[in-house]
């Protein structure tokens, strides 16, 4: 792969590490990477030496922000009908039933979730923070509000999606929380998802992968039905993108809480 997404495959573990690399960009999907991580996907499906993936972000700054903001993707004049790139830029978006698991540093953001949602479980390092900052920009948080739903109490998903960009989970409370699995000091995420990964590789494939599809499954349909709902609620809610960039525009970079 070229571009923004980094691939390396280790052939003795037989563990992939899939890298977004646009760490100047805050590791944010404009069109082409979301391209890139759905050929990818749809590519690891057919290489049986790779039996588990790693998904990581360049730099220490950033796992993902989210949409490039200055992407522009043309919608339909219809509350019916919405384009969103980011539907198909996970692993099980794209029939890929190998496990995965995220490792992530710094930020964690808004359309990171869509990544998030469809790996096995997130491994972060002790700096990492996770926030929506959809709602403060006049943005219905949709999508990720579901993800973030099946992974973390009601409550605590409640929060993080409402509260927009005033408040960050900490990597602590993300562990507390149950949103990460395992806590490592600071730039050891990926060391430590590729040790997850590589025992998992070293099963059986065919008992691992039936194995991911099962817990897929006990959360698919739940899915499915919410994310139906998904389209019209943003139709209805978002705030007119003139309005969202103002909003943006006059955002404070410091001006959150960490908790």
């Amino acid at each position: 792969m070229s571009g923004g997404l980094r691939t390396s495959t280790d052939q003795d573990t037989g563990v992939a590490v899939l890298t977004l690399d646009r760490p100047d960009k805050l590791n944010a999907i404009d069109l082409a990477l979301a391209a890139e991580l759905a050929a990818a996907w749809r590519e690891l499906r057919l290489d049986d030496s790779v039996r588990a993936v790693v998904l990581t972000g360049a730099g220490d700054r950033a796992f993902c922000t989210g949409i490039d903001r200055s992407v522009d993707v043309p919608q339909p004049d219809s509350p019916y009908m919405t384009d969103d790139p980011l539907l198909t830029v996970g692993p099980k978006a794209n029939d890929l039933w190998k496990p995965v698991v995220a490792a992530v540093e710094g930020m964690a953001c808004g359309g990171a979730f869509y990544l998030l949602g469809e790996a096995e479980f997130v491994v972060a390092g002790g700096t990492a923070a996770f926030f929506d900052p959809h709602t403060t920009y006049g943005m219905v948080s949709a999508y990720e509000a579901v993800h973030m739903a099946h992974w973390m109490p009601y409550g605590e998903a409640a929060r993080t999606v409402l509260m927009g960009t005033a408040e960050r989970l900490s990597a602590r409370r993300a562990y507390e929380i149950g949103l990460v699995s395992e806590l490592t000091p600071p730039g050891e995420a990926l060391e430590a998802a590729v040790r997850c990964a590589a025992v998992m590789a070293s099963y059986p494939a065919a008992a691992v992968q039936g194995t991911v599809r099962a817990l897929w499954a006990a959360r698919e349909a739940a899915r499915a039905h919410a994310f139906a709902q998904a389209p019209h609620l943003i139709a209805l809610g978002n705030l007119p993108p003139p309005r969202q960039a103002e909003l943006f525009a006059a955002r404070r970079p410091d001006g959150y809480r960490m908790r």
